[in-house]
Parts: structure tokens; C-alpha cells; sequence
């Protein structure tokens, strides 16, 4: 099955940050592979702003160093990597002065007329209202301008608000684009698929068939380069407020009216404002967090999280498992099991949907104990959809039950590459479609939840446990599900 490209409408896409990590890794790559498969206009133009000093032709280098490194082999065509170099320009500007910016609207000059316009702020986040000052200033901000912020979109509410403040001074709400990349994966767009686009799913997806939903987000590697930042946000800030809250959402939401961004927002934020709160008199049973400790990385024995530090004294949690419900009639009794957590076993982003055990087995005790069905979407590595489900053992001999998985493989069912987030994210900015990015209530009904956590620890003292690197967490994490009868869904699907 050949894909359909739609080309996007002329655009200049200006990222500030330019020449940081985020720009190498993924924002370049993903220019580029939307360029390749023909999706940008022959004029689009891409402009790299940073404090360093480079000219047009070294950050073209910096560009092809860029996806030389971060694009397979087999995906560099070396006509489409002239192309796509051609459109980039180059802009230093230190964003908290006005150094730089009269540079950046001659580039800009003559080429608005409707045209799409996206700033793509790959910065900190203390930089947002310098940016959006300097730009508004420079009279760069029209009808047609888009904002693209990334996380930490704050500590907590308070420093929420204020960003979104210094950011709405500006710009307008439906100019802004919060991004979280894992939004942009397709296996998490599938899940509205699955649910609004097939009647076998809804019908079943409530409190009477589903006895609980685990998400995971587990990763293999450390905090690497981003120890100064990490230890200041911890995994709660880093992956439950954003990535794991936003993912519970989209399964435990309302059917929307219709599929457009605000409709689908709307049931989002319904979602966070019907979640329990966690307080200081459920924390402990509800609740887990923990650093890593020496053990196995994927490449041998690693350093524990406080020697990585160089800081015997850090509490920061590098491994979060929560027990969340959701006080609405769909799933009133129906815990979500989240955990998220650095130096695991394996690396894995899923969603279990594990259904209720059938009330009454007609099978004799030699056929076997039927297994609960469970829906499993693996978003990372190897994304595919597998529903869990019990048939006959094939052969003579009676009646013998056995559970197999009805399996459909991204890359074995499609075969071109599937793109990764960041392409697709990258382009609804140019179209203006807002469904995979969040709203700013979205963002502030998520500390709203968050922080009273951070506050029930420091209430009850809660201690920050430990657990081996290259495990699946601590020991408590495992007790905090199989206290429910429960157990955690670790990769083997």
C-alpha cells in the first residue's frame, strides 16, 4: 500500500536552538525526511538561530554531520540531502538582547503575504518570553505565526501560569503549539483509532469488561548529558506530568463529538479534572519512588544515579509507579497503573488493557484456566497492536485452551518507514491542526494533580527507595500492584 503525501503550504520555519542536541537529533532529521518524501513546498525555508557564530555554509555543515549521524544510511539520498541543505539559512542571535533580530526579519522580509510562519523554540523554557518579546518587537508575529514550546512547560502550577503568561502576551492560544512528541507516535494515534473507529472496542471499554490499565514508560539508559537539568525535575516532572498523563487521556476519555482539536482537548481536560487527588493519607499506597543503583546497562555494569550525579545527597526519583482512578461513571473501581523510570530492563513504551476474566468457564479442569483477554499497544520499540485472546489447542484429544495474540506489526504490515513523531508533529504546525499538542488548561489541570503529590511526600516524608540497574523498579512498585492481585505487564506482552 503506497502512502499518501499531502503537501503543507509554503512556510518558513525558524528554530531557535539551532545548533543544540534537540535540532541534531530529531527536528533536522525530521525536515528532512518530510522533504524527501516530496511534502515541502519548493520554497520552504528552514533558519537555524543560535548564540554561536556561524555562517549560512557551516550550519548547512553542522546540518549534514546532523543527518549523517541520525538518518539511517539507506534513507540518505544524496539529491534530497542537497536539496533540503539548500533551503537552510543561519541567524546568531542572543535571544536576551537585541543583538541579531534585524538579521533574522531581513531573512524573513517580503515573504509573509499569507505565508506560514513557525517559531520552534527547541530552548529552556526561562528563554520563552525573552523570545516571544524580541519577536513581537521585531513586528515578526502576525495572523499567520505559529509558537512551538517545548517541555519542561514548568516546575508546577505557579511557574505553569507564568509561562503561559509570558507566552500568551503575544501570542494567541491557537498559535500556540505545546508539543510532546510521544502524542506523534502512530500507535498512540491508533488508539483512537481502534476505539472511535471499530465497534468491538467501546462497547467493552468501561468499568463492567476492563479490570485495569497499565502504562509504562521505561527506559534503559541514564541521565547521560542531562544530569544538571534531570536532577531538578525527576521523573514525575519529566515523564508523569507530560507523557504518561497525556497517553491515560487518550484511553480513559469521553467519545468526542466530532474529531476536530478542541473536541478531543475538551474530553482530555475532563479526564485530569475527574482524576483521585493523592494526598498525605494515600500516598503510601498509592505511590512509589526510587533511584537507580549500580547494575547492568545495556553495555555492561553503570554507575549508580547518585555517582552519575557526583551528589551523595540527591533525592531527585528517577522511577515513578502511581496508582491513579478516575471518579466518573466509565471507570469508577478501575485502577491505572502507571510507572516510568530510568535504567530498566528493557526499553519500552506500552499500554495494557486488561479486561475482566470471563464470569463462567464451561471448559472441564483439563482444558486449562481461560486468561483474561488484554490489549497491548506498544508504542516503542517495534510499535504494534496485539489483542490477547484464547482459542482451542489444535489437535486430537479433547478440549485443550492456549492464548495466542492477534498480532499486527507496524514495519511487517506496512512497508515503508514509518515516520517518526517529530515529522508529523513538525507539519500540523505548518496546518495549524492542534489535536496532538496541548492546551494550556490541559497543562495547568496537570500540576493541579501533580503537585499536591510532590506535597504529600514531603508531608509523610516518604523516603526515595532504590533498585538495581537494569531491573524493572523496586520492589515496592511490584507490591503496589500485587496488593490488587494484580501483576505488571514486563515486556513479555
Amino acid at each position: 500500500m503506497t502512502r499518501q503525501i499531502i503537501p503543507v503550504e509554503p512556510f518558513d520555519y525558524v528554530i531557535f536552538g539551532g545548533t543544540g542536541d534537540l535540532a541534531k537529533r530529531k527536528l533536522l532529521p525530521a525536515l528532512y525526511h518530510r522533504d524527501h518524501d516530496g511534502q515541502l513546498p519548493e520554497d520552504a525555508q528552514i533558519i537555524g538561530a543560535s548564540r554561536s557564530d556561524k555562517s549560512q555554509k557551516e550550519y548547512r555543515d553542522f546540518a549534514r554531520d546532523a543527518l549523517e549521524n541520525h538518518v539511517p544510511a539507506d534513507q540518505l539520498n544524496a539529491e534530497s540531502v542537497d536539496r533540503f541543505l539548500k533551503r537552510l539559512d543561519y541567524v546568531p542571535i542572543d535571544v536576551t538582547t537585541a543583538e541579531g533580530w534585524d538579521e533574522l526579519a531581513a531573512l524573513l522580509d517580503g515573504r509573509s503575504n499569507g505565508r506560514i510562519r513557525a517559531f520552534y523554540l527547541a530552548v529552556g523554557p526561562g528563554l520563552f518570553g525573552p523570545i516571544c518579546e524580541q519577536l513581537n518587537k521585531a513586528h515578526l508575529i502576525d495572523d499567520n505565526t505559529r509558537l512551538v514550546i517545548e517541555k519542561p512547560l514548568g516546575r508546577d502550577l505557579e511557574s505553569a501560569r507564568e509561562l503561559n503568561k509570558a507566552v500568551g502576551d503575544y501570542f494567541k492560544e491557537d498559535q500556540v503549539f505545546r508539543i510532546d512528541h510521544y502524542l506523534g507516535k502512530e500507535t498512540v494515534q491508533n488508539l483512537l483509532a481502534l476505539r472511535f473507529a471499530n465497534a468491538l472496542f467501546e462497547p467493552l471499554w468501561n468499568a463492567s469488561h476492563i479490570d485495569h490499565v497499565q502504562i509504562t514508560v521505561a527506559e534503559t539508559v541514564g541521565v547521560e548529558g542531562r544530569a544538571a537539568y534531570y536532577d531538578k525535575s525527576g521523573a514525575m516532572r519529566d515523564m508523569v506530568q507530560n507523557h504518561l498523563l497525556q497517553l491515560l487521556c487518550l484511553v480513559a476519555m469521553e467519545p468526542p463529538a466530532n474529531g476536530d482539536a478542541d473536541s478531543i482537548r475538551d474530553e482530555k481536560l475532563k479526564v485530569l479534572r475527574a482524576l483521585r487527588p493523592i494526598t498525605a493519607s494515600t500516598a503510601n499506597d498509592t505511590t512509589v519512588r526510587a533511584q537507580y543503583s549500580a547494575g547492568a546497562g545495556p553495555d555492561g555494569k553503570v554507575d549508580g544515579y547518585l555517582e552519575e550525579l557526583q551528589d551523595e545527597d540527591s533525592t531527585t526519583a528517577t522511577f515513578v509507579a502511581l496508582k491513579a482512578e478516575i471518579d466518573n461513571w466509565r471507570w469508577a473501581g478501575v485502577p491505572f497503573y502507571l510507572r516510568t523510570g530510568k535504567r530498566m530492563a528493557m526499553r519500552m513504551s506500552e499500554i495494557v488493557i486488561q479486561f475482566r476474566p470471563v464470569p463462567h468457564s464451561i471448559f472441564g479442569e483439563n482444558a486449562g484456566k481461560p486468561i483474561s483477554n488484554k490489549l497491548v499497544l506498544r508504542l516503542q520499540p517495534d510499535e504494534s497492536v496485539r489483542q490477547w485472546i484464547m482459542i482451542k489447542d489444535p489437535g486430537p484429544g479433547g478440549m485443550r485452551l492456549r492464548r495466542l495474540p492477534l498480532d499486527m506489526s507496524f514495519a511487517e504490515t506496512f512497508e515503508e518507514r514509518s515516520p517518526d513523531a517529530y515529522e508529523r508533529l513538525l507539519l500540523d504546525v505548518i496546518r495549524g491542526n492542534q489535536t496532538l499538542f496541548m492546551r494550556r488548561d490541559e497543562v495547568e489541570a496537570a500540576w493541579q494533580w501533580i503537585d499536591p503529590i510532590f506535597d504529600a511526600w514531603e508531608e509523610t516524608t516518604q523516603t526515595v527507595t532504590s533498585y538495581t540497574a537494569g531491573t524493572w523498579g523496586p520492589s515496592q512498585a511490584i507490591a503496589l500492584i500485587e496488593r490488587d492481585g494484580r501483576t505488571w505487564n514486563d515486556g513479555d506482552q
